[in-house]
């Protein structure tokens, strides 16, 4: 069981914007979750140089420290037969180690998830594990004609709301 610090208790989370976050902090925690190479993942080549969306972005920190972060940003569906659609790409999520399965993670996509709802946003993406995005509506059913610009694992490719598309198309940036 791991052994975590008591300031990661589900009942101290508090999100803030990213922007409350030191950019420095946030890329170390970055760093951390999914090692210094990640900038050559599939998903940085998906985003492309685009900032964070940072109405969607948040940072779950306590007593000034970050154990938290998820970022959104901006992307499309380049379609095979003309046209585009836009979507939300949910990620990176990163958790501290000694904070995860506190419900650090929970709480910042919920966060994020109600922030592109209440904005009108109907149509996310996201690369990541279906077993734990799955509890927030996130599938693959309809990605399964969508490409990468990149390796990517196909049941990973996972898309939520009425929105995303169910067509043939290349993922890249807005």
């Amino acid at each position: 069981m791991p052994v975590h610090a008591p300031f990661c208790r589900r009942e101290s989370i508090e999100l803030q914007p990213l922007s409350a976050a030191r950019d420095a902090e946030v890329e170390a925690l970055l760093d951390a979750a999914f090692g210094s190479d990640r900038r050559g993942r599939t998903a940085y080549a998906i985003r492309g140089p685009a900032r964070a969306i940072a109405a969607f972005s948040f940072a779950s920190i306590v007593d000034g420290a970050l154990l938290g972060s998820i970022q959104c940003f901006p992307v499309q569906l380049r379609h095979d037969e003309g046209g585009a659609t836009p979507l939300v790409m949910v990620g990176p999520v990163a958790i501290r180690a000694d904070c995860q399965g506190q419900g650090h993670g929970r709480a910042l996509m919920a966060a994020s998830l109600g922030a592109a709802r209440a904005a009108g946003v109907d149509a996310l993406m996201l690369i990541g594990d279906p077993d734990y995005y799955g509890q927030f509506g996130f599938t693959a059913a309809r990605t399964a004609l969508w490409r990468a610009p990149g390796p990517v694992e196909r049941h990973r490719l996972l898309a939520l709301g009425d929105g995303a598309p169910d067509v043939a198309g290349m993922l890249g940036p807005a």
